[in-house]
């Protein structure tokens, strides 16, 4: 388990096997029990009438009695397994341009992304040959959530014969892909998820392919470097005045840690107010609790929820930040800034358009503030990847980048920065319905 645990989530078009990669993966890597196996084998929903294959992997992770029905995938499924190497939670997002939130859901925690393509589904006619709308725009959504590994998986390489050349056609659309898009780290894969073939054992019918299998690319995958530059960023969720002991003083600001750590007597600044203090307690949980003045004698460090006191009284509310205000390492750190007006790249989820002239709520870290559209710059178009010029409207799916103008300021980086604290939604406030997912490129003046 050296390497650690990794998160990844599969995507592309419909049918291209997500769930049966991620079926067949589990089921060779017995990470199945056996009475699960037995049930899925059974059921009356079975895709699969191939007698290569037994059971319909693919029912391990369509979890929603409407998926197996319909056999499509509908929500994202979550799948928790290991090998002897690493520990492993993976996303099966769906397909269909419809559920294109549920993507951009999942794939806001991965650290990879595979991209699954069916090789039968290719126009192996063009130069370089045509991958389907959907597999670009969920290569868009990867690009623009950050994510640097990215796998493309050519699946059903046994519905066309396990040949090599019609492998390197495909890894030339992708290449041409990868140059458009400004894709990070790629990986090209050739398998048959329902066969099993370069999942978690290599091919005997593509002795041609010398790279690592599915399972073997992602054990031996390093994530350290991947980890923001941003220092501690701990945005406040609550305040808790008296914690109803004797102590009628105690005043603790709540919070999960985004980035970096926190220790007792560190120096931290609040914003957007400015104040400095000195951290006097660091609580952990419910039972956790730990109070000195030596710096150093209990660390919290991200993804904790922590409750913490300082030295002094300061005006601290839901929606501000904690920051450190000193930098213990080399490394350069970004200090977050103050923002008013933003460009951010915006994905729209709402079946009814993005009006300019409406006013939005704005849900970032803990904070939100109300937000108006001023422009869109450019809205992406899918089949050619080529960003238009400016327009009015955005439709449900359309990838698209804005300005947009807020109330008041926001404590906040960029997402190439710390896509945790450089991240937003839009919320509609007649509805409440989650209207876009939105991603801050720059802080405009």
């Amino acid at each position: 388990m050296s390497q650690g645990l990794i998160r990844f989530i599969t995507a592309g078009s419909v049918d291209d096997g997500k769930s049966t990669l991620i079926g067949r993966m589990l089921f060779d890597s017995k990470a199945v029990l056996a009475d699960q196996i037995l049930a899925v084998s059974k059921t009356k929903y079975a895709r699969v009438t191939s007698s290569d294959a037994a059971i319909d992997l693919a029912l391990l992770t369509d979890g929603l009695e409407a998926e197996r029905e319909q056999g499509i995938t509908i929500d994202v499924a979550y799948r928790y397994f290991a090998t002897s190497k690493r520990k492993f939670i993976v996303a099966d997002a769906p397909g269909h341009e419809q559920y294109t939130r549920n993507l951009v859901t999942g794939a806001s925690q991965s650290d990879v992304a595979v991209i699954l393509i069916d090789a039968t589904r290719v126009d192996l006619t063009t130069n370089p040959p045509t991958l389907l709308d959907q597999t670009k725009r969920h290569s868009a959504i990867v690009k623009l959530l950050g994510i640097r590994h990215l796998i493309f998986a050519i699946n059903k390489m046994d519905l066309m014969g396990f040949d090599q050349a019609v492998f390197q056609k495909i890894e030339t659309a992708i290449v041409d892909l990868k140059n458009t898009l400004s894709l990070g780290e790629i990986q090209l894969i050739p398998m048959s998820a329902l066969l099993g073939d370069n999942v978690v054992r290599k091919s005997d019918q593509m002795p041609w392919y010398q790279g690592p299998t599915f399972i073997e690319y992602l054990e031996d995958l390093d994530i350290s470097r991947d980890s923001n530059k941003t220092g501690l960023r701990l945005p406040i969720q609550y305040v808790a005045r008296q914690d109803g002991s004797a102590n009628a003083d105690f005043r603790g600001y709540l919070g999960r840690i985004e980035s970096g750590t926190i220790q007792l007597g560190q120096s931290v600044q609040i914003l957007p107010s400015g104040h400095a203090a000195k951290v006097t307690e660091i609580h952990i949980g419910n039972d956790h609790t730990q109070h000195s003045t030596e710096a150093g004698a209990l660390t919290a460090t991200v993804g904790q929820v922590v409750s913490i006191c300082l030295d002094r009284d300061v005006d601290v509310s839901r929606g501000d930040m904690i920051v450190a205000t000193e930098n213990a390492s080399s490394e350069e750190i970004f200090q977050p800034q103050l923002a008013k007006n933003i460009m951010a790249d915006l994905c729209w989820l709402d079946q009814d358009g993005l009006s300019l002239a409406r006013k939005y709520i704005l849900r970032h870290t803990t904070n939100q503030v109300f937000t108006k559209i001023k422009s869109i710059d450019t809205v992406l178009d899918v089949k050619t990847l080529s960003h238009g010029s400016q327009t009015n409207q955005m439709k449900m799916n359309d990838i698209g980048l804005v300005q947009l103008t807020l109330q008041k300021p926001i404590v906040t980086d960029t997402f190439l920065q710390n896509p945790l604290t450089g991240a937003f939604v839009l919320i509609d406030e007649s509805t409440n319905h989650t209207v876009a997912a939105g991603m801050i490129r720059k802080v405009l003046v």
